[in-house]
């Protein structure tokens, strides 16, 4: 199930000189969202080719002319991660050679940016390296959904926008016209997230899943900092990968006496088992949005997907006019 939201300020370029400039152009990522994101706009996608040699190299090749133009190339680094990766920093500079005025990197899904920080001698930081390829590649501006943490914003030298996908979500939850709202963050890290996730669902009540470990190697004890019993929690986190987290929280929830739990989340990873843990029965229904692409082989009953195009399109079409986006989120 695919439900767009609709924003308050449903504007559209007109067809005007300004209008010629600006260009929209995919990656293979979600070529879907991206057409959605030219509807919005107004504008056709600028096609491209893309062809990979038989050893894996990718070849692009921009066929219509984007000199002076102001381009936004729409590309999640998700799965296969490094060709996605490596087909953005290709587009980035197949345009750069091609004389746009202006390269925007629109990321829906970040990917590497879990690794955001050192919490071990002899590691990498990821998040960093990903930021300096897409300015080197020559990136002018990125615009970003729901990024792992808000620091990696800092590990760019070029702006960022970074928009969050709470508007969209809430817009479908409060349609829903659930009652006795508790919302809960599955663990410690994500207690800023779900703290202003609960203040703009109509400031309702904030719990949280405490997980400790007793010693290396052994079951992890949990608790949960809230009153949940009778109420329906809803469970809010930035992505669901291997739906360990999510899947432990909801256990808990439910022996503490949750009346309905909904997990919600932006990006839908869903690598395995994620399938069959989200399916199997401790969660009334699985919110997230298109800013990954789900495969059919990845749809179960319980997942509803929420689109961003409407939002994605809206903050291209500010940026394009040089106006605030801040304003978006209410």
């Amino acid at each position: 199930m695919i439900c767009a939201q609709t924003l308050t300020i449903p504007t559209r370029i007109s067809n005007t000189s300004e209008n010629n400039r600006l260009r929209v152009i995919s990656g293979s990522a979600n070529v879907q969202l991206s057409g959605e994101v030219a509807r919005y706009l107004g504008v056709e996608l600028t096609p491209t080719i893309r062809k990979q040699f038989a050893d894996g190299e990718i070849y692009i090749q921009v066929l219509n002319s984007i000199r002076g133009c102001d381009v936004y190339l729409i590309q999640p680094t998700c799965h296969p991660v490094n060709d996605c990766l490596m087909e953005l920093m290709i587009m980035i500079d197949a345009c750069r050679r091609a004389s746009a005025k202006q390269i925007t990197a629109v990321l829906p899904y970040s990917g590497y940016a879990r690794a955001d920080r050192k919490t071990s001698g002899r590691e990498s930081i990821t998040a960093k390296l990903i930021a300096n390829l897409i300015t080197t590649a020559g990136a002018d501006r990125v615009l970003a959904m729901d990024l792992h943490s808000a620091q990696v914003q800092g590990f760019f030298d070029i702006p960022l926008d970074h928009i969050h996908s709470t508007p969209v979500l809430l817009g479908y939850l409060q349609s829903k016209q659930l009652s006795d709202i508790v919302v809960v963050s599955p663990d410690i890290g994500g207690v800023a997230r779900a703290r202003a996730f609960a203040k703009k669902f109509n400031d309702v009540p904030l719990a949280i899943v405490d997980k400790r470990r007793t010693a290396h190697n052994c079951a992890e004890v949990m608790n949960v900092i809230g009153d949940v019993k009778g109420k329906t929690a809803i469970l809010v986190d930035d992505m669901i990968d291997t739906a360990g987290t999510i899947m432990e929280a909801a256990k808990i929830l439910r022996q503490e006496g949750a009346r309905q739990v909904f997990a919600c989340a932006t990006h839908a990873v869903f690598s395995p088992p994620a399938i069959e843990r989200l399916s199997s029965g401790y969660l009334e229904e699985v919110i997230v949005t298109n800013t990954i692409p789900i495969s059919e082989e990845k749809r179960f009953p319980q997942l509803t997907v929420v689109s961003v195009a409407n939002f994605f399109g809206e903050a291209i079409l500010r940026l394009h006019q040089e106006s605030s986006i801040s304003t978006m989120f209410g």
